[in-house]
């Protein structure tokens, strides 16, 4: 369990990150950094990147190989506000660190944690948020798809074809005699963040609904529904559901052995 002296420290470096952000920044002239660590417990750290606000077209093409009814429309996508996104899925040292106990099928602190359901990842960004003070969050679907991409417009982070997709992801074709690996041993996106395709399903925000037929700004997805979106793909999967685009759900209290998570925190934090 992380001590009281742990999280103090954790909120304090989140903080001194935080109040470099334009609007928090007394002279109004640092930069937000590109990254920061975060101290979560006794030697157990997450590190984040800086996602820069910014446009993007959502879903899939018609003509995108494995494009699924789902993905479409094809819609512009408008992110108003910076935020910081994890640069791995949240391992299983760091869910206990929080959480004081480690649900995972497969065991390894470095490793992501898993057989957690969409309920278990909103309550570690709750008690995170609880003890830091921060709003530590799930991604949305759209911030998940728009970090991903990293500026890319083609199926994957690093182009149409699968045949690279082993140097970015553990899938069906790679793993091995493994399940998941530990995270950060691929390459990372442009934006430096690392399994965003394979290793375990990451739950996002927003209930499964159908995309808008026009332009949105900061969609947060259906006010309710039966089933939680999850991106990426997993170790158990083929190429075409690690796409940026592929979009699958099940219902929030499921809990499997390939879900996973990874968490987001806002760049403008009030009452700093």
């Amino acid at each position: 369990m992380a001590t009281r002296q742990a999280v103090g420290r954790w909120a304090a470096v989140l903080a001194a990150a935080l109040l470099a952000a334009p609007g928090l920044d007394s002279k109004g002239s640092e930069p937000i950094p590109k990254e920061i660590t975060i101290q979560i417990g006794e030697n157990v750290s997450m590190k984040l990147a800086l996602i820069p606000a910014g446009k993007f077209m959502m879903g899939s093409p018609d003509s995108e190989q494995w494009h699924y009814k789902i993905e479409g429309p094809q819609h512009e996508v408008t992110l108003s506000k910076p935020f910081y996104m994890g640069v791995t899925e949240v391992t299983q040292a760091q869910y206990e660190a929080v959480m004081g106990t480690n649900p995972s099928n497969f065991k390894g602190a470095t490793n992501p944690v898993e057989t957690v359901s969409r309920k278990d990842a909103a309550e570690f960004c709750k008690k995170l948020s609880e003890k830091t003070r921060q709003t530590v969050r799930l991604p949305t679907e759209a911030e998940w798809e728009y970090a991903c991409r990293a500026g890319t417009a083609t199926a994957f982070s690093f182009g149409d074809a699968d045949s690279a997709l082993g140097d970015y992801a553990w899938y069906d074709a790679n793993r091995g005699s493994t399940t998941h690996h530990p995270v950060g041993q691929k390459k990372p996106n442009a934006w430096g963040l690392f399994d965003m395709h394979g290793n375990v399903w990451e739950w996002c925000a927003d209930w499964r609904g159908d995309y808008p037929n026009g332009a949105a700004t900061d969609p947060q997805g259906p006010a309710s529904g039966t089933s939680r979106v999850l991106r990426g793909g997993a170790w158990s999967t083929p190429p075409d559901p690690c796409r940026s685009a592929d979009r699958y759900s099940y219902a929030r209290g499921d809990r499997y052995y390939y879900f996973g998570f990874r968490v987001v925190v806002s760049v403008s934090v009030p009452g700093l």
